[in-house]
């Protein structure tokens, strides 16, 4: 197995979102040969993004307490047919990010021998603080490119949700064509395959 240590420039051709400290360039598979040889173990705090082995940001208390009452909020919406999960990757085509929160198609036995792709995945949702600018930026970016239909953005700073929905995978910049800001007196819909099926009122998951 070949892995390349590389520096990210400090250009403005950067994309935005990527650290700038010393991180590991690999593939998805490199990526997995290292799980499977124990180099990288469970518990440790890192995750492949656009092929970059990126170290993960330290989660609060408050990052902490929202993700679990999300998590449990969206265990009440959903219905059978439908999982939550809980900072456990998503598998695309180079990168396999953890997010805070997912909501996954079928049932949890369905992903003994691989991680949930893109299409399994309705909602993918980050809780930002200290990880605002890369949750706006580099995890928007791989999830529009997985075309996730919906992704949250659970803004702890403005004590907001932010929903992002419509992927456009098709440019040179994947993007979310729709934004739309849920403040603490307001709900956000729990929408899958173009159902709403609930929703989440927001101060009932900000801490």
């Amino acid at each position: 197995m070949s892995i390349t240590l590389a520096q990210r420039p400090r250009t403005a051709a950067t994309k935005a979102g990527v650290p700038p400290d010393l991180i590991w360039r690999l593939s998805v598979d490199q990526y997995h040969e290292m799980i499977r040889n124990g180099i990288i173990a469970d518990d440790d705090p890192v995750e492949l993004l656009e092929g970059w082995l990126v170290r993960k940001m330290g989660k609060n208390p408050p990052h902490r307490i929202a993700t679990q009452l999300l998590r449990e909020a969206l265990q009440q919406a959903v219905p059978v047919g439908w999982f939550v999960d809980d900072q456990e990757a998503v598998s695309t085509g180079d990168s396999e990010p953890e997010p805070d929160v997912s909501v996954v198609r079928g049932d949890r036995r369905q992903y003994l021998h691989g991680h949930p792709q893109p299409k399994d995945v309705a909602i993918v949702v980050e809780v930002a603080e200290s990880s605002l600018d890369s949750d706006e930026t580099l995890k928007k970016r791989i999830y529009a490119r997985g075309k996730i239909p919906a992704y949250w953005l659970v803004n702890l700073a403005e004590r907001r949700i932010e929903v992002y929905s419509e992927p456009s995978a098709g440019r040179r910049e994947p993007q979310y064509r729709q934004r739309r800001e849920y403040a603490a007196g307001e709900s956000v819909p729990v929408i899958l395959d173009g159902k709403t099926v609930g929703r989440i009122a927001v101060r009932d998951v900000l801490p």
